[in-house]
C-alpha cells in the first residue's frame, strides 16, 4: 500500500489504541523544532504543545482519541464570516461554525506503515530492538525511512514508549506506543521534530475528554459537503 508522506506542524484528526494498555494519567509537554535541510518557520506559539493522557485516551487541544476513533471539535465560524463578507453563503450548512468531526481508522491501516515503500515521496517505519531511558520511561527505537522526490532515503531516528497511553498513538506519528521523539520529513527537505520535554502525572480529568457543549455533530456526508463547498468558494475568490 503506497503512502504519500506529508509533513505537518501539528496534528489533528487521528486516533489510537485497541485496549487500555496502561493506567497513566497526566500531561506530556513537547518542543517543536525545524530540523530539515530546508527551514520551516515556527511561530513562538507553535514551538511547544502538550498531549493529555487519560488511560487509553489522548487529547491535543480539542481533538480526542479513544481507541481507534477520534472526535475533533472545530470552530470554523471565522471562515463562514469571511465568506459572508465576500457575499458568499454556504448552501450545505447554516450553523454557527462550531462542528464536531468524527474519524475512525483500522489496525490494518496502521500496520501498513511497516511495509517497505521506497517510492519517491513515500515512507515506512522500521521498528528496532533497541531501548534507552528517557524522562524516566523506557524508550524504544523507531527508524522512519522517508524518500525525497528523487528517491533518496532520509532516515530519522525516533523514540516511543509503551508505558504511557494506548497501544497505538495516531495523534503524532501513528506509531506503536506513545511518541517521545518524532521527526516528520517531507520530500522537499523540510522536517519537524517533536521532542517530549516533561511528563507530569495527574492534573487531568476524564471530563476534559468529553465533547464540548454547543458543537454540532456532522455526519461524514455533511462534513464532506461543507468542506467541498468551502474549498470551491475559496478557489472562486482566488480567481
Amino acid at each position: 500500500m503506497k503512502k504519500i508522506f506529508v509533513a505537518a506542524l501539528i496534528m489533528l484528526l487521528a486516533t489510537s489504541a485497541v485496549s487500555a494498555q496502561n493506567n497513566f494519567r497526566g500531561i506530556v509537554k513537547f518542543k517543536v523544532e525545524s530540523t530539515g535541510t530546508v527551514a520551516v518557520p515556527i511561530k513562538p506559539e507553535q514551538s511547544t504543545f502538550e498531549i493529555k493522557v487519560y488511560d487509553n485516551k489522548l487529547m491535543v487541544e480539542t481533538t480526542v482519541q479513544n481507541g481507534l476513533k477520534t472526535i475533533a471539535a472545530q470552530d470554523i465560524s471565522w471562515i463562514i464570516t469571511a465568506l459572508l463578507s465576500e457575499g458568499i453563503e454556504l448552501e450545505s450548512y447554516n450553523g454557527d461554525g462550531k462542528i464536531i468531526i468524527r474519524n475512525e481508522v483500522t489496525k490494518a491501516s496502521i500496520d501498513s506503515i511497516e511495509i517497505v515503500d521506497q517510492e519517491p515521496g513515500h515512507f515506512y517505519y522500521e521498528y528496532v530492538n533497541e531501548t534507552q531511558e528517557m524522562l524516566g520511561y523506557t524508550a524504544k527505537k523507531l527508524i522512519v525511512h522517508s524518500y525525497d522526490e528523487e528517491g533518496v532515503d532520509h532516515p530519522t531516528t525516533c523514540w516511543y514508549t509503551t508505558e504511557i497511553g494506548p497501544e497505538y498513538c495516531l495523534l503524532l506519528g501513528q506509531m506503536k506506543g506513545f511518541p517521545l521523539v518524532y521527526t516528520s520529513n517531507s520530500p522537499d527537505g523540510k522536517a519537524i521534530t517533536y521532542t517530549a520535554t516533561e511528563i507530569t502525572k495527574g492534573k487531568v480529568k476524564e471530563a476534559e475528554f468529553l465533547p464540548p457543549a454547543g458543537y454540532q455533530d456532522l455526519s461524514d456526508e455533511e462534513f464532506k459537503a461543507l468542506n467541498d463547498e468551502i474549498e470551491a468558494a475559496i478557489e472562486l475568490l482566488r480567481d
